[in-house]
Protein backbone atom coordinates (compact mmCIF):
# COMPACT_ATOMS: atom_id res chain seq x y z
CA UNK A 1 0.00 0.00 0.00
CA UNK A 2 2.94 2.29 -0.70
CA UNK A 3 1.79 5.86 -1.26
CA UNK A 4 -1.82 5.02 -0.35
CA UNK A 5 -3.54 6.81 2.51
CA UNK A 6 -4.27 3.90 4.87
CA UNK A 7 -7.18 3.84 7.29
CA UNK A 8 -6.86 1.99 10.61
CA UNK A 9 -9.56 1.00 13.11
CA UNK A 10 -8.28 0.88 16.68
CA UNK A 11 -10.10 -0.86 19.54
CA UNK A 12 -9.24 -0.14 23.20
CA UNK A 13 -10.50 -2.31 26.09
CA UNK A 14 -7.73 -2.70 28.68
CA UNK A 15 -9.67 -1.57 31.77
CA UNK A 16 -12.64 0.75 32.36
CA UNK A 17 -12.85 2.12 28.80
CA UNK A 18 -14.16 0.56 25.61
CA UNK A 19 -13.12 2.81 22.76
CA UNK A 20 -12.89 2.76 18.98
CA UNK A 21 -11.20 5.22 16.65
CA UNK A 22 -10.42 5.68 12.98
CA UNK A 23 -6.98 7.09 12.14
CA UNK A 24 -5.26 7.65 8.79
CA UNK A 25 -1.62 7.11 7.88
CA UNK A 26 -1.31 10.91 7.63
CA UNK A 27 -1.94 11.10 11.36
CA UNK A 28 -5.51 12.41 11.11
CA UNK A 29 -7.95 11.22 13.76
CA UNK A 30 -11.24 10.87 11.89
CA UNK A 31 -13.19 9.75 14.95
CA UNK A 32 -12.71 8.67 18.54
CA UNK A 33 -15.62 7.25 20.55
CA UNK A 34 -15.62 5.70 24.02
CA UNK A 35 -17.84 4.41 26.81
CA UNK A 36 -16.45 4.28 30.36
CA UNK A 37 -17.47 1.76 33.02
CA UNK A 38 -17.92 3.15 36.51
CA UNK A 39 -18.52 0.99 39.57
CA UNK A 40 -20.46 1.91 42.67
CA UNK A 41 -19.16 4.69 44.92
CA UNK A 42 -16.29 3.46 47.05
CA UNK A 43 -15.47 0.64 44.65
CA UNK A 44 -12.87 0.06 41.96
CA UNK A 45 -13.00 -1.72 38.62
CA UNK A 46 -14.66 -5.14 38.86
CA UNK A 47 -13.13 -7.02 35.87
CA UNK A 48 -16.21 -9.18 35.18
CA UNK A 49 -18.58 -6.20 35.36
CA UNK A 50 -16.28 -4.05 33.23
CA UNK A 51 -16.04 -6.78 30.56
CA UNK A 52 -19.84 -7.07 30.51
CA UNK A 53 -20.04 -3.31 30.07
CA UNK A 54 -17.65 -3.51 27.12
CA UNK A 55 -19.62 -6.33 25.50
CA UNK A 56 -22.82 -4.32 25.80
CA UNK A 57 -21.41 -1.10 24.34
CA UNK A 58 -19.00 -2.55 21.73
CA UNK A 59 -21.43 -2.52 18.81
CA UNK A 60 -22.68 1.01 19.55
CA UNK A 61 -19.17 2.43 19.93
CA UNK A 62 -17.96 0.83 16.70
CA UNK A 63 -20.95 2.05 14.71
CA UNK A 64 -20.50 5.59 16.03
CA UNK A 65 -16.78 5.58 15.24
CA UNK A 66 -17.42 4.51 11.64
CA UNK A 67 -20.32 6.95 11.25
CA UNK A 68 -18.39 9.95 12.56
CA UNK A 69 -15.46 9.08 10.31
CA UNK A 70 -17.83 8.88 7.35
CA UNK A 71 -16.67 5.43 6.25
CA UNK A 72 -17.88 1.82 6.21
CA UNK A 73 -16.13 -1.21 7.64
CA UNK A 74 -15.24 -2.24 4.06
CA UNK A 75 -13.21 1.00 3.72
CA UNK A 76 -10.96 0.16 6.69
CA UNK A 77 -7.56 -1.20 5.61
CA UNK A 78 -6.60 -2.90 8.89
CA UNK A 79 -7.76 -3.43 12.47
CA UNK A 80 -5.71 -2.97 15.64
CA UNK A 81 -6.62 -3.75 19.23
CA UNK A 82 -5.15 -3.40 22.72
CA UNK A 83 -3.55 -6.79 23.39
CA UNK A 84 -2.21 -5.78 26.81
CA UNK A 85 -1.27 -5.04 29.47
CA UNK A 86 -4.61 -4.87 31.25
CA UNK A 87 -7.45 -6.77 32.90
CA UNK A 88 -7.89 -10.19 31.30
CA UNK A 89 -11.70 -10.20 30.91
CA UNK A 90 -11.66 -6.68 29.46
CA UNK A 91 -8.80 -7.40 27.07
CA UNK A 92 -10.59 -10.49 25.78
CA UNK A 93 -13.71 -8.52 24.80
CA UNK A 94 -11.68 -6.17 22.60
CA UNK A 95 -9.65 -9.03 21.17
CA UNK A 96 -12.75 -11.06 20.27
CA UNK A 97 -14.36 -8.05 18.58
CA UNK A 98 -11.18 -7.29 16.63
CA UNK A 99 -10.57 -10.92 15.61
CA UNK A 100 -14.19 -11.32 14.50
CA UNK A 101 -14.10 -8.19 12.35
CA UNK A 102 -10.71 -9.15 10.93
CA UNK A 103 -11.96 -12.61 9.97
CA UNK A 104 -15.35 -11.54 8.58
CA UNK A 105 -14.05 -8.60 6.52
CA UNK A 106 -10.67 -10.18 5.64
CA UNK A 107 -8.67 -7.35 7.18
CA UNK A 108 -5.14 -7.58 8.61
CA UNK A 109 -5.01 -7.66 12.43
CA UNK A 110 -2.46 -5.77 14.55
CA UNK A 111 -2.05 -6.43 18.32
CA UNK A 112 -0.88 -3.27 20.15
CA UNK A 113 0.76 -2.61 23.51
CA UNK A 114 -1.50 -0.17 25.35
CA UNK A 115 1.36 1.76 27.00
CA UNK A 116 3.19 2.25 23.71
CA UNK A 117 -0.12 3.63 22.46
CA UNK A 118 -0.12 6.34 25.13
CA UNK A 119 3.44 7.36 24.28
CA UNK A 120 3.25 7.36 20.48
CA UNK A 121 -0.13 9.11 20.33
CA UNK A 122 1.34 11.74 22.65
CA UNK A 123 4.27 12.20 20.26
CA UNK A 124 1.89 12.52 17.30
CA UNK A 125 -0.37 15.11 18.93
CA UNK A 126 2.36 17.17 20.60
CA UNK A 127 4.95 16.90 17.79
CA UNK A 128 7.61 15.80 20.31
CA UNK A 129 10.30 13.91 18.38
CA UNK A 130 12.73 12.36 20.91
CA UNK A 131 11.44 13.04 24.41
CA UNK A 132 11.93 11.75 27.89
CA UNK A 133 8.44 10.35 28.48
CA UNK A 134 6.63 10.38 31.81
CA UNK A 135 3.79 7.84 31.61
CA UNK A 136 1.36 8.32 34.50
CA UNK A 137 -1.98 6.54 34.67
CA UNK A 138 -3.96 3.95 36.60
CA UNK A 139 -1.92 1.17 35.03
CA UNK A 140 1.49 2.80 34.61
CA UNK A 141 3.95 5.09 36.32
CA UNK A 142 7.26 5.12 34.49
CA UNK A 143 9.95 7.26 32.91
CA UNK A 144 11.01 6.09 29.46
CA UNK A 145 13.39 7.04 26.65
CA UNK A 146 13.67 5.45 23.22
CA UNK A 147 16.91 3.63 22.38
CA UNK A 148 17.81 0.94 19.84
CA UNK A 149 14.27 0.26 18.69
CA UNK A 150 12.55 0.10 22.10
CA UNK A 151 11.17 2.39 24.77
CA UNK A 152 13.54 1.83 27.71
CA UNK A 153 12.73 2.32 31.39
CA UNK A 154 14.60 5.10 33.16
CA UNK A 155 12.62 4.69 36.37
CA UNK A 156 9.28 3.24 37.45
CA UNK A 157 7.03 2.56 40.42
CA UNK A 158 8.04 -0.29 42.69
CA UNK A 159 4.47 -0.99 43.81
CA UNK A 160 1.26 0.88 42.94
CA UNK A 161 0.95 3.53 40.24
CA UNK A 162 0.17 7.18 40.91
CA UNK A 163 -3.24 6.59 39.31
CA UNK A 164 -3.91 3.75 41.76
CA UNK A 165 -2.74 6.01 44.59
CA UNK A 166 -5.47 8.53 43.74
CA UNK A 167 -8.08 5.84 43.02
CA UNK A 168 -7.56 3.98 46.29
CA UNK A 169 -7.49 7.18 48.33
CA UNK A 170 -10.61 8.37 46.50
CA UNK A 171 -12.44 5.11 47.15
CA UNK A 172 -11.69 5.53 50.86
CA UNK A 173 -13.62 8.82 50.53
CA UNK A 174 -16.48 6.94 48.78
CA UNK A 175 -15.69 8.14 45.26
CA UNK A 176 -15.97 5.86 42.23
CA UNK A 177 -12.88 5.01 40.15
CA UNK A 178 -11.29 6.68 38.31
CA UNK A 179 -10.91 9.20 41.16
CA UNK A 180 -8.14 11.46 39.80
CA UNK A 181 -10.44 14.38 38.84
CA UNK A 182 -12.14 14.30 42.26
CA UNK A 183 -8.79 14.31 44.08
CA UNK A 184 -7.64 17.24 41.96
CA UNK A 185 -10.79 19.23 42.84
CA UNK A 186 -10.25 18.60 46.55
CA UNK A 187 -6.54 19.42 46.31
CA UNK A 188 -7.28 22.76 44.64
CA UNK A 189 -9.13 23.78 47.82
CA UNK A 190 -6.43 22.56 50.21
CA UNK A 191 -4.22 25.13 51.96
CA UNK A 192 -2.20 23.30 54.61
CA UNK A 193 0.53 20.78 53.78
CA UNK A 194 0.53 17.65 55.94
CA UNK A 195 3.79 15.66 56.03
CA UNK A 196 3.49 12.31 54.24
CA UNK A 197 6.06 9.61 53.31
CA UNK A 198 8.24 10.55 50.34
CA UNK A 199 9.94 7.50 48.85
CA UNK A 200 12.36 7.66 45.91
CA UNK A 201 14.91 4.85 45.51
CA UNK A 202 17.45 5.64 42.83
CA UNK A 203 15.18 6.67 40.00
CA UNK A 204 12.30 4.43 41.10
CA UNK A 205 9.33 5.45 43.26
CA UNK A 206 7.16 3.81 45.90
CA UNK A 207 3.63 5.09 46.59
CA UNK A 208 2.20 2.39 48.90
CA UNK A 209 3.48 3.95 52.15
CA UNK A 210 2.15 7.32 51.04
CA UNK A 211 -1.30 5.79 50.45
CA UNK A 212 -1.39 3.96 53.78
CA UNK A 213 -0.46 7.08 55.75
CA UNK A 214 -2.96 9.29 53.91
CA UNK A 215 -5.82 6.82 54.45
CA UNK A 216 -5.02 6.57 58.17
CA UNK A 217 -5.29 10.35 58.44
CA UNK A 218 -8.84 10.51 57.05
CA UNK A 219 -11.05 11.87 59.82
CA UNK A 220 -8.12 13.42 61.67
CA UNK A 221 -7.34 16.14 59.13
CA UNK A 222 -9.32 18.23 56.69
CA UNK A 223 -9.88 16.07 53.59
CA UNK A 224 -9.02 18.95 51.24
CA UNK A 225 -5.66 19.45 52.97
CA UNK A 226 -5.06 15.69 52.81
CA UNK A 227 -5.77 15.60 49.06
CA UNK A 228 -3.52 18.62 48.55
CA UNK A 229 -0.70 16.99 50.51
CA UNK A 230 -1.12 13.65 48.72
CA UNK A 231 -0.94 15.35 45.35
CA UNK A 232 2.01 17.60 46.23
CA UNK A 233 4.05 14.73 47.69
CA UNK A 234 3.46 12.27 44.85
CA UNK A 235 4.05 14.91 42.18
CA UNK A 236 7.26 16.04 43.88
CA UNK A 237 8.50 12.46 43.66
CA UNK A 238 7.65 12.37 39.96
CA UNK A 239 9.40 15.69 39.39
CA UNK A 240 12.59 14.58 41.15
CA UNK A 241 13.09 11.48 39.02
CA UNK A 242 12.02 13.30 35.86
CA UNK A 243 14.51 16.10 36.38
CA UNK A 244 17.26 13.55 37.02
CA UNK A 245 16.38 11.78 33.75
CA UNK A 246 16.44 15.04 31.78
CA UNK A 247 19.78 16.02 33.28
CA UNK A 248 21.34 12.62 32.61
CA UNK A 249 20.08 12.16 29.04
CA UNK A 250 20.45 15.85 28.13
CA UNK A 251 17.25 15.55 26.11
CA UNK A 252 15.35 18.80 25.60
CA UNK A 253 11.81 17.43 25.36
CA UNK A 254 9.60 16.10 28.15
CA UNK A 255 6.36 14.38 27.16
CA UNK A 256 3.71 13.58 29.79
CA UNK A 257 1.04 11.02 28.84
CA UNK A 258 -1.61 8.88 30.55
CA UNK A 259 -4.74 9.81 32.45
CA UNK A 260 -2.86 11.71 35.19
CA UNK A 261 -1.32 13.94 32.48
CA UNK A 262 -4.62 15.86 32.57
CA UNK A 263 -3.81 17.16 36.07
CA UNK A 264 -3.00 20.90 35.85
CA UNK A 265 -0.92 20.96 39.02
CA UNK A 266 1.39 18.25 37.68
CA UNK A 267 1.89 20.30 34.52
CA UNK A 268 2.75 23.40 36.60
CA UNK A 269 5.39 21.52 38.58
CA UNK A 270 6.89 19.90 35.48
CA UNK A 271 7.06 23.30 33.77
CA UNK A 272 9.44 24.38 36.53
CA UNK A 273 11.51 21.23 36.01
CA UNK A 274 11.76 21.95 32.29
CA UNK A 275 12.66 25.58 32.94
CA UNK A 276 15.62 24.53 35.07
CA UNK A 277 16.74 21.97 32.48
CA UNK A 278 16.09 24.27 29.49
CA UNK A 279 13.66 21.71 28.06
CA UNK A 280 10.19 21.95 26.53
CA UNK A 281 7.15 20.33 28.15
CA UNK A 282 4.64 18.59 25.88
CA UNK A 283 1.20 17.55 27.16
CA UNK A 284 -1.44 16.03 24.82
CA UNK A 285 -4.98 17.47 24.71
CA UNK A 286 -7.02 16.42 27.76
CA UNK A 287 -9.46 14.37 25.69
CA UNK A 288 -6.59 12.11 24.56
CA UNK A 289 -4.71 11.82 27.86
CA UNK A 290 -6.82 8.89 29.10
CA UNK A 291 -7.47 5.54 27.44
CA UNK A 292 -8.88 5.84 23.91
CA UNK A 293 -9.08 4.06 20.59
CA UNK A 294 -6.79 6.59 18.89
CA UNK A 295 -3.73 5.43 20.82
CA UNK A 296 -4.30 1.88 19.59
CA UNK A 297 -5.12 2.88 16.03
CA UNK A 298 -2.03 5.07 15.66
CA UNK A 299 0.45 2.49 16.97
CA UNK A 300 -1.33 -0.17 14.95
CA UNK A 301 -0.84 2.03 11.91
CA UNK A 302 2.91 2.35 12.47
CA UNK A 303 3.32 -1.38 13.06
CA UNK A 304 1.28 -2.12 9.93
CA UNK A 305 3.34 0.29 7.82
CA UNK A 306 6.45 -1.51 9.05
CA UNK A 307 5.09 -4.84 7.83
CA UNK A 308 3.62 -6.29 11.02
CA UNK A 309 0.20 -7.95 11.24
CA UNK A 310 -1.18 -11.34 12.30
CA UNK A 311 -3.92 -13.69 11.18
CA UNK A 312 -7.18 -13.51 13.18
CA UNK A 313 -6.51 -16.91 14.76
CA UNK A 314 -3.10 -15.67 15.95
CA UNK A 315 -4.48 -12.69 17.84
CA UNK A 316 -3.43 -12.76 21.51
CA UNK A 317 -3.87 -10.98 24.83
CA UNK A 318 -1.21 -10.49 27.53
CA UNK A 319 -2.24 -9.20 30.93
CA UNK A 320 1.42 -8.47 31.69
CA UNK A 321 3.36 -6.91 28.82
CA UNK A 322 6.14 -4.45 29.59
CA UNK A 323 6.83 -1.57 27.26
CA UNK A 324 10.48 -2.54 26.87
CA UNK A 325 9.46 -5.94 25.47
CA UNK A 326 7.98 -4.31 22.35
CA UNK A 327 10.05 -3.74 19.23
CA UNK A 328 9.53 -0.23 17.83
CA UNK A 329 11.11 -0.33 14.36
CA UNK A 330 10.21 3.27 13.54
CA UNK A 331 12.52 4.38 16.37
CA UNK A 332 15.54 2.19 15.55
Amino acid sequence: MQGKNITMLGIESTAHTFGAAIVTSEGRILSDVKEVYRGANGSGIHPAEASQHHAIYASRVLKQALSRAGIRMEDVDAISYSAGPGLGPCLRVGAVVARSLSSYFSKPLVPVNHAVGHIELGCLLSKASDPVCLLVSGGHTALLCSSMGKWRFFGETLDITVGQLFDQFGRALNFSSPCGPEIEKLANKGKKYIALPYTVKGNDMSFSGLLTSAKRMIGRYDVEDLAYSLQETSFSMLCEVTERALAFTEKKELLVVGGVAANKRLAEMLEQVCKRQEATLFVPPVEFSGDCGSQIAWVGMMHFQNGYSVKPEDGFVRQRWRVDEVQIPWRS
